[in-house]
């Protein structure tokens, strides 16, 4: 599916190359022997893990960074957003297991340790944290100017976190339990989020020509730069409360590099097909306009206004709708599940994919 991923590739991130090293580190990986029975609940590939502390209790882990968003931050002189990002991206994958986020440890790698571009830095964990109502109870600074360097010097920095939940382990949300006619409930992105912006970057800023602090009609009020350091929804709260409802939840996806194809990692055995997807901001159609990508390209790298998605059994389907809504105007069901195993289907656009990627029917 090289073809379909052409824009993404030439803006210098390979997906196709990733994939293949991620499973050369996993193979090697998958081997350790700890001297004592795996305490690991789950297959590696999910959004998070969950390892077996208790009885009845498992500590859910998961680690994520901001990525190349932090360059956006570097030339814009604006710090105060990425770390909501960086919370955002560990919280979001750690529900997905139905795990409660209950703390994150940062790491920071600098250029220079500027105590201002810190400080705003902290303000975003800060918020992050209590929108997702957890703790940091710790972290690292490094100073690598040698191997950071900024956009400009000297205000590079690296980004990254490392979150912890608890979950009951006969309470984990492991997709096991889809099956065909299953409903599937989008949650609104707020934007970009934090993935795919090398090829944001180069569409708008080389492509389009556009500076960061242009203000293209499409996108109202808002500058490019502010548009892309919009901060990634958190979707702690309004999960946790559709987890503690008698609503049965079957998966949970939080939509990240891989896009729709995401849904992927919970059940492969059963196919999900989008019949009405959520409404793409107007962003996405700049990107893909000053780029030339396909659509295909476009859902693979970008959750194109889709950025976290439910499944729940259609007898619940509107208890669970009514429940988001509160939380979500824009949410709605975007689609079922099928008994097409392996295959996703963005049916408004002629989609059609599986693991190795999407394409056109």
């Amino acid at each position: 599916m090289s073809s379909e991923r052409d824009a993404y590739a030439q803006a210098g991130v390979s997906t196709a190359g990733a994939d293949s090293a991620v499973g050369a580190l996993v193979s090697v990986l998958a081997g350790i022997n700890p001297g004592r029975p795996s305490l690991a609940q789950l297959r590696s590939g999910h959004y998070a893990n969950v390892l077996k502390v208790g009885e009845n209790l498992g500590i859910a882990v998961s680690t994520d960074g901001v990525g190349s968003k932090v360059i956006i931050a570097e030339q814009l002189g604006r710090f105060d957003t990425v770390g909501i990002d960086c919370m955002a991206m560990n919280v979001n994958d750690l529900i997905c297991v139905g795990a409660t986020p209950l703390a994150l440890v940062d790491y920071i790698a600098v250029e220079h340790a500027d105590a201002q571009m810190l400080a705003q830095i902290a303000e975003g964990l800060k918020t992050g944290a209590e929108a997702a109502g957890v703790e940091i109870p710790g972290g690292e600074l490094a100073q690598l100017p040698e191997l950071i360097k900024g956009h400009p010097s000297p205000t590079g920095f690296d980004l990254v976190g490392a979150a912890f939940g608890s979950v009951a382990l006969d309470a984990i949300v492991t997709g096991d339990a889809i099956a065909p006619g299953d409903v599937i409930i989008g949650l609104p992105s707020s934007g970009v989020h934090s993935n795919g912006l090398t090829l944001a970057r180069k569409a708008l800023l080389e492509d389009a020509g556009l500076s960061l602090h242009d203000t293209p009609p499409e996108l109202g009020d808002k500058s490019v730069g502010e548009e892309l350091l919009t901060p990634t929804e958190i979707y702690v709260k309004p999960i946790l409360e559709l987890l503690r409802s008698p609503v049965e939840v079957r998966g949970l996806a939080h939509l990240t590099s891989g896009g729709v194809l995401n849904l992927l990692r919970l059940n492969s055995g059963v196919g999900y097909e989008f019949s009405t997807p959520l409404p793409a901001q107007p962003v996405f159609g700049l990107i893909q306009a000053a780029a030339g990508v396909s659509d295909a390209e476009m859902h693979e790298v970008f959750n194109m206004g889709c950025g976290f998605c439910v499944i729940v059994p259609p007898e619940h389907a509107d208890a669970a709708d009514t429940l988001l809504r509160t939380h979500f105007q824009g949410a709605h069901v975007i689609g079922a599940v099928t008994a097409d195993a392996g295959r996703v289907a963005v049916t408004p656009t002629g989609l059609v994919g599986d693991k190795d990627g999407l394409r056109a029917a």
